[in-house]
């Protein structure tokens, strides 16, 4: 949420950091395709006020960057150039750690791994992950990691709310077979647990019209969430707690979770997250939210993260 994507105030970001650092947080997450790189700009700034030594850095391959169709993937070719432009915008001489952001069906894995695996040799990176990748794919990159006597994904960051239970099914148990850390991005669903919305409320996004089919309210899916969230803003009122508290509370219950990855836009947000740490949620809590969203469910299936070209490709169904 640092740049164009969301605050396009530097020196403001920065001062959110800090102030993030200052109350403990020690692991930063950012990627290239955000904000077109100026997001890893505004970390690079923050960086070099903190000390880059006290920070566990994170940052993603994979989007478009630019026009060239080439800049983009997980491709030998693009993953050893863009680490080098990721490296100079974070302002440093290493990630540690590099995550491959979506999954490439058009380049075999072995390549990737290959290209990850001399990146760490050569001290650019320390270690490297995966997001959003299907469980079955996490376990073929295993595989090939075995095989080959490669680097394996050390992480798994996947999208991971009460409202986006679908990872539980398969994915966090095969992160946990695999001793992978489980770092997941947007556990408050792109605002939804925000406390924004809910009965009577605006019910919108900054982020509504790039990706409408999350929000529009004319789909019984997005109806579905919103009438789940009004349950959970009751739920969180009876427990003593905020509607975000008892949205991050839920993430970091699960065994598989190593981290929850915030992604406050103005210092207001982060002091509204900074608490949910705080307590445990009760088993109680626990079971009633499994009341209100089964386990394993995605109320929209939008909310996944990615989806195979196999299925949104009508050539690749109809060969």
């Amino acid at each position: 949420m640092f740049g164009g994507w969301g605050n396009p105030d530097h020196d403001d970001s920065v001062r959110i950091i800090s102030r993030a650092v200052d109350e403990g947080i020690n692991f930063i997450d950012t990627a290239d395709v955000y904000s077109a790189g100026e997001s890893e700009e505004i970390v690079g700034k923050a960086l070099g006020e903190i000390g880059r030594e006290r920070i566990v850095l994170a940052t993603k391959v994979h989007g478009q960057m630019g026009e060239d169709p080439g800049n983009a993937g997980n491709s030998r070719r693009w993953i050893t150039m863009e680490v080098d432009n990721s490296l100079r915008r974070l302002g440093t001489d290493w990630i540690d750690l590099y995550q491959v952001h979506r999954p490439d069906p058009s380049t075999d894995i072995e390549e990737t791994l290959g290209a990850l695996t001399d990146l760490v040799r050569a001290g650019k990176i320390r270690y490297f992950g995966c997001s959003t990748f299907p469980a079955h794919q996490v376990v073929e990159a295993h595989w090939a990691s075995e095989r080959l006597g490669l680097g394996r994904f050390v992480t798994e960051q996947p999208p991971y709310s009460i409202l986006a239970r679908g990872v539980e099914a398969e994915l966090l148990p095969v992160a946990q077979a695999y001793g992978m850390g489980v770092i997941p991005w947007s556990p408050l669903a792109g605002g939804w647990l925000s406390g924004r919305f809910g009965a009577g409320k605006d019910n919108t996004s900054r982020r509504s019209e790039r990706v409408p089919d999350q929000y529009d309210l004319s789909l019984p899916e997005n109806q579905a969430k919103l009438d789940a969230v009004t349950a959970l803003g009751k739920l969180a009122e009876e427990a003593g707690m905020s509607l975000i508290e008892l949205a991050l509370g839920f993430t970091l219950a699960h065994p598989a979770v190593t981290a929850s990855i915030i992604g406050p836009r103005t210092m207001e947000q982060l002091e509204q997250q900074l608490t949910a740490t705080d307590g445990a949620l009760s088993a109680d809590v626990l079971d009633r939210i499994d009341e209100i969203v089964p386990p394993g469910t995605n109320l929209n299936a939008a909310d996944r993260g990615w989806t195979s070209p196999t299925l949104s490709d009508p050539a690749l169904r109809r060969r």
